[in-house]
């Protein structure tokens, strides 16, 4: 496989987690006068929208209901991967900053490896990767702090709990993917789409409408998110797992933070307490571990 990589596979890379990184600074001014149930049907509607475009556009069409196995992990991926996650981080957004948020679901790649050494045989743990994971889990911990435990009731852990939520959710659905069958690379990504519209719609149902409030600035992010941070970030996800690999796009979960961070702090005056820096740190030396691991690895099967 290809290890090298050009300046236009950086510059997608780069890409790719800004958009990723803004939906979290888009949530923050969204939550701020929209419901959960409100912003995630917007979102992923309008995501689904821009896909189908795509996709029609290309001449291509969703798999036959009698796929079965494409199917389920359609719908798989559409609610435990896509809109049940939407709605945690969602709702945990209202009560902590974007860039606290986007550390937390840095996790996702931890929780990723720890499935994937139940589930697939070729993604055992190994000395390097223990110890990644050993470090990254240290990280989670010191940025949820050491009242964590004794502040159970209290409304910012319960938040940074449902985003934690959020990133596991994210980790079952790589699984779901890597085990789906092979199709055209748009057409997983509206598939699943579509199938989280279609599961958000009920939330519409629910929505107290009378203390919903539109305004230019929260309607604008709920198009952002849809358009930019779900559809666009599809499409260019699209061509970088054509031209390089899944691990390289994994990649971004540990880029997003920072550009997170970032945003947030010119955006909206964010800062970080030490323990959110430390936390970082850990999680960085978590991810270089298991990295290291894994070139060695390459380098001595090559």
């Amino acid at each position: 496989m290809q290890t090298k990589r050009s300046l236009s596979d950086w510059g997608l890379f780069l890409l790719l987690s800004a958009c990723w990184a803004s939906a979290f600074a888009m949530t923050k001014v969204a939550v701020d006068e929209l419901p959960p149930s409100v912003i995630i049907p917007g979102r992923l509607i309008t995501g689904a929208l821009v896909l189908w475009l795509v996709m029609l556009l290309r001449g291509e069409r969703l798999p036959p209901f009698t796929d079965r196995a494409s199917w389920l992990a359609i719908v798989g991926m559409g609610t435990v991967g896509t809109a049940l996650p939407f709605y945690l981080i969602t709702t945990g957004q209202k009560t902590i900053d974007s860039s606290l948020a986007a550390l937390l679901i840095s996790g996702a790649p931890l929780f990723t490896a720890i499935l994937a050494h139940f589930w697939f045989h070729d993604e055992r743990f190994t000395a390097y990767k223990a110890g990644g994971l050993a470090l990254g889990f240290a990280g989670v911990a010191v940025l949820l702090g050491p009242d964590a435990m004794k502040g159970l009731g209290n409304a910012d852990l319960v938040a940074q709990l449902l985003v934690l939520g959020g990133a596991f959710c994210y980790a079952v659905n790589s699984i779901i993917a890597r085990q789906s069958p092979r199709l055209p690379p748009i057409v997983l990504p509206v598939g699943f789409l579509t199938a989280a519209s279609i599961t958000s719609l009920p939330m519409l149902a629910v929505t107290d409408w009378s203390e919903v409030r539109f305004d230019t600035a929260n309607v604008l992010s709920v198009l952002g998110l849809g358009a930019v941070s779900t559809g666009l970030a599809g499409i260019i996800l699209m061509h970088l797992v054509a031209r390089t690999s899944a691990t390289f796009i994994a990649l971004t979960g540990y880029v997003i933070p920072i550009m997170t961070a970032i945003l947030g702090y010119f955006a909206f005056r964010e800062t970080q307490d030490w323990n959110a820096l430390a936390a970082f740190i850990l999680i960085l030396a978590g991810v270089w571990f298991s990295q290291r691991q894994s070139r060695k690895r390459a380098a001595a099967s090559s």
